[in-house]
């Protein structure tokens, strides 16, 4: 299944982490493929653009672009950056396939004011109901590749990950349940539900001793533990001082 592309050329789910970004702030996206969210922030919100991709033809497309992009591994390369060098760190469909998802996540807040993580939700009711009834690991629609292609190491569910989040310490700034297609899912309404019948996840966390710093977008200062009319929440002034 093809995801849509949002009217700005952007895949749905990249649109709503766009509109988290405020203008003119430091980001850093991990594993951002061919570049086309860093290219359209840069355009757009004039913000200080930087990335990691693995793949050397993910690089090439970034870099000619223009875009300040790396060549390297999100597992080990984070550890080099200094503490607090970016606004936002970004981890768009890319944790599952980390080694060690957890030490990504620290290293995500320890360099960046915000993180933003969106995954897959492997315990969406089609994914449940596939491994019932077939006894065979499930395909996602937004990800429709069998176990032995995927790149997936680490799939998790939104308890998962909210569990691991709790353990590092992290604040969760915001939770969107989104479909198949990166648009926020009408379905998802209360905690357990969000599991069952959300597709995709996206988050924004933070470190709990930053509160009181300014949001990423439109958030309230506590928690987010249902998902948001619209992904992007009321402006307010962001970490770059927009």
């Amino acid at each position: 299944m093809a995801k849509p592309v949002a009217p700005n050329g952007l895949r749905q789910d990249l649109h709503l982490i766009a509109d988290l970004i405020e203008p003119h702030t430091r980001v850093l996206d991990v594993g951002c493929a061919d570049g086309a969210l860093l290219a359209y922030l840069a355009r757009t919100k004039h913000v200080d653009a930087r990335g990691i991709e693995l793949s050397q033809e993910g690089v090439h497309d970034c870099v000619s672009q223009g875009l300040a992009v790396v060549q390297g591994d999100g597992d080990t390369d984070l550890a080099i950056y200094p503490d607090g060098s970016f606004d936002y760190v970004i981890l768009s469909q890319t944790i599952q396939a980390m080694r060690q998802p957890h030490l990504v996540l620290e290293n995500m807040l320890r360099i960046g004011r915000f993180g933003i993580v969106s995954f897959t939700n492997y315990a969406h009711w089609r994914a449940r109901w596939h491994l019932l009834r077939r006894g065979r690991m499930p395909m996602a629609r937004c990800l429709p590749e069998p176990w032995y292609r995927t790149a997936n190491i680490h799939p998790c569910t939104l308890e998962d990950f909210e569990h691991l989040c709790a353990e590092l310490g992290l604040r969760i700034e915001q939770r969107s349940c989104l479909a198949a297609d990166g648009a926020p899912s009408r379905l998802a309404s209360t905690r357990w539900l969000d599991n069952v019948l959300s597709e995709q996840a996206l988050f924004v966390l933070s470190r709990p001793q930053q509160t009181g710093a300014g949001r990423p977008g439109r958030g309230a200062a506590t928690p987010v533990r249902r998902p948001p009319e619209r992904a992007a929440p009321a402006h307010t002034p962001g970490p770059g001082g927009a």
